[in-house]
């Protein structure tokens, strides 16, 4: 279909960006493993009075209707602290990006992510990249491998249709997000078990769960070291100390101690591995909806989330120790205590890890001694927009 007959209007107010949200799960609910997630949680994400990321952001939303009838949306959307970064990490100046992206056919992608691009381009930006939707912390990128099974807390699930719709409108690849999956009641590899006892008997090392009783200075320490490790990064954007506040209130209803750790190396914080359990599994059973029963559920589900899978989003060595035997050697300890932990008290049976850039060859190569496997990739594009 042509898209001469599709029109893309500007979302605005608090009731275009309640339809700009159930769009989104309208079109999610057609994929055979899409995840309701709750509504509330992703009314907040797109609203520039909740999420602290709007702090150092410009955007637009776009809907497109064809004959009045809503079938896609999109993001526009600049973040200004990944203007000030070098280019060859990924953003710098004149990128801007594009998310939430959603299209009935490929006459609608079309429409949309030339909408998208134009009002980038009125912005003064000269390339747009995503999707990335909105903040590079929350869903980057777009599912190119692994529709066949449910995602995880946090992860993004689109069709495999919108890959090509992608590129046809000129877009190319500039990074790829790779996830791994490891079945942890199988036991690491004999030469990892040497590396882990070698550091468990170091007297300078200590491996330590969070402690929650003082929350607020633990986000502190992990973001720390986080915006360190990461600093180089493609794609890395800083988190502002607004966003560390935000962060550490929704984590800390997720977060069990015992499998989120802190390595310290003669007493001082060095590393982190933060351990999610995959929330994804109770939302399912109802149906993203906290009404009726849902919340009595999910309250269950925190306080204990037995049989769980787990999902390790995030973790960190300081930059000074890149390169090292103890980088990897703290990494092994961490994923190998918190796999023991939640063998043991989840009953957990697998769990994932990522994303990992394409090109993190220190992570991939962790993963790859734990022998996990990829099982999800997420590609990022990227175009050179037309300048007025």
């Amino acid at each position: 279909m042509s898209e001469a007959n599709v029109v893309v209007e500007p979302v605005r107010g608090k009731k275009g960006r309640a339809e700009f949200v159930d769009l989104g799960r309208t079109f999610a609910a057609r994929e055979p493993h899409w995840v309701p997630q709750l509504r509330s949680e992703q009314l907040e994400l797109v609203d520039p009075d909740r999420n602290p990321f709007f702090g150092h952001a410009s955007h637009q939303l776009f809907i497109a209707r064809r004959d009045g009838k809503a079938v896609g949306r999109i993001s526009a959307h600049i973040d200004h602290l990944a203007l000030e970064l070098p280019k060859e990490q990924g953003f710098g100046p004149g990128a801007g990006m594009f998310g939430y992206f959603d299209a009935e056919d490929e006459s609608v992608a079309h429409a949309l992510l030339a909408k998208a691009e134009e009002w980038l381009s009125g912005q003064g930006m000269t390339r747009a990249i995503g999707p990335i939707s909105m903040s590079i912390w929350e869903e980057p990128g777009l599912l190119v491998k692994g529709q066949d099974h449910d995602p995880m807390i946090m992860m993004g699930h689109h069709p495999a249709a919108y890959q090509g719709w992608i590129e046809s409108a000129g877009y190319e690849r500039a990074k790829t997000l790779l996830t791994y999956d490891l079945d942890v009641t199988h036991d690491f590899p004999p030469l990892i078990r040497r590396i882990v006892q070698s550091g468990q008997r170091n007297e300078r090392i200590k491996v330590r769960p969070v402690d929650k009783r003082r929350w607020d200075e633990e986000v502190e320490v992990i973001l720390t070291i986080l915006n360190d490790a990461w600093s180089n990064n493609w794609g890395f954007v800083p988190f502002t100390p607004q966003e560390i506040a935000y962060a550490g209130k929704k984590l800390k209803p997720i977060i069990h101690e015992e499998i989120n750790l802190v390595a310290e190396l003669d007493g001082r914080p060095v590393a982190f591995m933060l351990t999610f359990p995959d929330i994804n599994g109770v939302l399912r059973k109802v149906d993203g909806k906290l009404l009726p029963f849902g919340w009595f559920h999910l309250l269950r589900w925190m306080r204990k989330p037995v049989g769980t899978d787990m999902r390790v989003p995030l973790m960190g060595v300081l930059k000074e120790l890149h390169n090292s035997r103890l980088a990897s050697q703290l990494a092994f300890m961490m994923i190998s205590q918190i796999r023991d932990t939640a063998t043991r008290l989840y009953g957990t049976q697998r769990a994932e890890i990522g994303w990992i850039l394409d090109d993190n060859q220190g992570m991939k190569a962790i993963a790859d001694a734990i022998e996990s496997e990829v099982n999800r990739e997420y590609a990022i594009y990227e175009r050179r927009l037309a300048q007025a």
